[in-house]
C-alpha cells in the first residue's frame, strides 16, 4: 500500500513537470527583460529623457559609419585651394579606368557628353547650355578641381557627393582626366 502511494506521489510529481513544457517558448526566463523588453516609439514621449523625446542626436563630433569628411570649404576660395593642392590618393594600381566610365556614363556624360566635349544629350536637345569641354584652356582642371565640383557641384550643376562614394568620386576624376588629355591631342 506505502509503494503504491509513493508511485502515486511520482506520477503526479511528474505528470506536474510535464504538463507544465511548452515547446514553443522557454519554460524558464532567466532574466525576463531581456526576452520580453519595453517597446519605445521612436519619436514618441518619455518621461525617462531630459526633453521628452524618445529619439536621440548623435554624440557632438560623431561621424557616420563610412563617410570620410571633406576639409575644404564650398567657396571660390576653397576651390581655388582644392585645385592647386588636392590630389588623387589612388595609386595607378587602385585607379580602375572602367569603373571611372561606368560611373561617368551614368552620372557625367548625359551633359557632358561620352567625350568629355560638352556635347551631351541634354546640351543636344537644348535641355541645359553652355556646358564647357574638358580641354578648354580658361578652365585648366586639375584633379583637386574636378573632385571639389563632383563634392559640391559648380554653377548650375549640382552635388555628387550624395551618390557616389569618396573612391568612386576619385575613380570619376581620374577618367574625367582621361578625356581631358584625349581631348588636348
Amino acid at each position: 500500500m506505502k509503494s503504491l502511494i509513493k508511485i502515486s506521489v511520482i506520477a503526479m510529481v511528474l505528470l506536474t513537470i510535464v504538463s507544465c513544457k511548452k515547446d514553443t517558448r522557454p519554460n524558464y526566463q532567466f532574466m525576463p527583460n531581456m526576452y520580453e523588453s519595453a517597446g519605445y516609439e521612436t519619436y514618441g514621449e518619455n518621461d525617462m529623457f531630459a526633453n521628452g523625446m524618445e529619439a536621440r542626436m548623435p554624440v557632438e563630433g560623431s561621424i557616420p559609419r563610412g563617410y570620410v569628411p571633406f576639409d575644404i570649404e564650398n567657396s571660390t576660395e576653397g576651390y581655388n585651394l582644392a585645385k592647386t593642392t588636392l590630389v588623387n590618393p589612388l595609386d595607378s594600381t587602385q585607379v580602375d579606368l572602367a569603373k571611372g566610365k561606368a560611373l561617368y556614363d551614368v552620372y557625367c556624360g548625359i551633359c557632358h557628353g561620352n567625350k568629355g566635349n560638352g556635347q551631351g544629350n541634354l546640351v543636344k536637345r537644348e535641355k541645359i547650355l553652355g556646358i564647357p569641354s574638358y580641354d578648354d584652356a580658361g578652365r585648366a582642371i586639375t584633379a583637386g578641381s574636378i573632385y571639389h565640383t563632383i563634392y559640391y557641384g559648380k554653377n548650375a550643376m549640382g552635388s555628387y557627393a550624395n551618390q557616389l562614394k569618396q573612391e568612386e568620386r576619385w575613380q570619376v576624376v581620374s577618367y574625367v582626366l582621361k578625356l581631358k588629355s584625349d581631348l588636348e591631342k
